[in-house]
């Protein structure tokens, strides 16, 4: 089953259009793209391109230990609604939380996706529980593990999207009761991790125009694409001003945060997280920093237990 919404057809645009998407805003959106692919404004007509072009990869996306945030901010996002773009630069032939099929179908649409002769690529949400053998969380009476091992290998490329997928997830953290691992532990083999809880969609979808334009693009240490994750949050945040002329923030009450000075003493992570979030923003208007919470360091690995406690008293 396929749930696109056609803009891998002729009249991409002018489904777009009516949808209430304008061709400005949508070449605003590639733009967007464009920008966080570390790529100038001549690259975003090479973004439109792909996300309206013909073919459309297939993709199963699993749901394996995770709360479906990754989804679901993907879903709410806004004009030009990501949700239709990834729908429409994809052929997701499986997606447990939105697709209309369920049962047999379901499985039939899984199988189909996967021995199709033109391959797929898999998306992964959640990390994988192995205590008693990896026999917890069953879809269709199949263990996460044993669908996620069994897909991994045959898949054209891996995309973990969150950090659950990508290093273990919340589930983890100490003492990690459910055995909880990566996709990559579990399967050994290499993924691309749109780190993130949840993760800006706008990575997830130049992940994927960079995948189907240029290939995969250079990962860093920790199997994080460098164009989204190449600098620390702290280095273009708009406290950083502040940070530099030691002015914090003592309390979130604070007339000091009321200013936007710097939260660094109230437990923000920013100096040693790698992300693009001030940026690219969430819905491109607003991020946590932004808005005076703290960054908790979402991105890195491990962060439930290395970035621990989020709050510090001022």
């Amino acid at each position: 089953m396929n749930f696109s919404v056609g803009l891998g057809r002729d009249d991409a645009e002018k489904r777009l259009e009516r949808n209430g998407v304008s061709r400005r805003d949508f070449m605003k959106f590639c733009a967007t793209v464009a920008a966080a692919m570390g790529m100038g404004p001549a690259f975003a007509p090479k973004v439109a391109q792909a996300l309206t072009a013909k073919r459309r990869p297939s993709v199963v996306w699993l749901h394996n230990a995770e709360c479906t945030g990754c989804t679901e901010a993907a879903l709410r996002t806004i004009k030009p609604f990501i949700d239709s773009l990834i729908l429409d630069t994809i052929s997701l032939d499986y997606q447990e939380t939105i697709m209309a099929a369920a049962g047999d179908a379901a499985e039939d649409a899984l199988h189909k996706a996967v021995e199709s002769p033109d391959g797929f690529y898999l998306v992964v949400e959640g990390g994988l529980p192995t205590i008693d053998g990896g026999n917890w969380g069953m879809v269709s009476g199949h263990p996460m593990l044993a669908t996620t091992k069994k897909l991994a290998p045959k898949a054209k490329g891996v995309i973990c999207i969150g950090t659950c997928a990508a290093y273990g997830g919340i589930q983890k953290a100490k003492p990690n009761p459910s055995q909880a691992i990566s996709v990559t532990e579990a399967t050994g083999i290499a993924t691309i991790n749109i780190a993130g809880c949840p993760p800006n969609p706008i990575n997830f979808i130049g992940a994927v125009v960079h995948v189907l334009e240029k290939g995969i693009p250079e990962l860093d240490s920790n199997g994080r694409p460098k164009i989204f994750f190449g600098e620390l949050v702290h280095d273009n945040c708009e406290r950083l001003k502040h940070f530099e002329a030691s002015e914090f923030a003592p309390s979130f009450d604070s007339e000091e945060a009321k200013k936007g000075y710097c939260l660094y003493e109230l437990g923000c992570k920013g100096p040693v997280t790698y992300n693009n979030c001030p940026k690219v923003l969430f819905n491109q208007v607003n991020w946590p920093v932004k808005a005076g919470h703290p960054c908790i360091g979402c991105s890195e690995p491990d962060f439930w237990d290395t970035m621990t406690p989020f709050y510090e008293q001022g």
